[in-house]
């Protein structure tokens, strides 16, 4: 019974040392200050933001020097030899990082790809609508799908969903260009327009 209950205990603390020391200190990518778990004799190499270079020194004498500028010690490389350090600012060297991780992603273009449907039968007023449809999707830099839809016995007469997608390209050739020619998938021929580098500039 006691032999159980030891087993028991041995188990969970080894589960809880386990979850302990493998759990980050505090969530942030970079340990610094305190957090760094070194003794106050280890060697760091220590550098500032500036590049200033402070040499091989005592991690203890590493962060006397951030806490005397008033700066933190951020642990950069612990796996070199000798582990580097930097001495920073590290709430504006996280704010200046963010920034610009934020402002990158707002570059970063999203391109949709906007669906128009024909028919082998459409009328010219409905062509023309569809038309103008795709060249604003093209103009906002989006790619467009265009797809034919054969019924019934309109399956016998794909040359004619063809031909209508050649000439809806034709209609845009200003705005943007087929990615490859027209293709047939089940009872539905579809081709791709990308937009032209001119109609996205518009």
């Amino acid at each position: 019974m006691v032999a159980g209950r030891f087993r028991i205990f041995t188990a969970f603390f080894y589960f809880n040392w386990r979850c302990f020391t493998i759990k980050p200190t505090n969530g942030k990518e970079h340990e610094i200050n305190d957090e760094i778990q070194f003794a106050p004799d280890k060697k760091v190499r220590v550098i500032s933001d500036d590049g200033e270079q402070y040499g091989i020194i005592a991690f203890s004498q590493a962060l006397s020097t951030a806490y005397d500028k008033g700066l933190d010690l951020v642990l950069m490389s612990a796996q070199s030899d000798p582990p580097v350090c930097k001495i920073m600012d590290y709430g504006k060297f996280r704010f200046d990082r963010d920034k610009k991780e934020k402002e990158a992603r707002k570059k970063q273009k999203i391109v949709d790809v906007k669906e128009i449907q024909l028919t082998c039968l459409i009328d010219t007023n409905d062509f023309n609508t569809k038309v103008n449809h795709a060249r604003r999707f093209l103009t906002d830099g989006n790619k467009v799908k265009v797809m034919v839809k054969f019924k019934g016995r309109q399956m016998s007469r794909q040359e004619v969903g063809k031909d209508l997608l050649v000439r809806f390209q034709e209609a845009c050739a200003e705005y943007g260009a087929p990615e490859k020619a027209p293709i047939l998938d089940g009872r539905n021929m579809i081709m791709f327009i990308a937009p032209a580098k001119s109609a996205a500039a518009k």
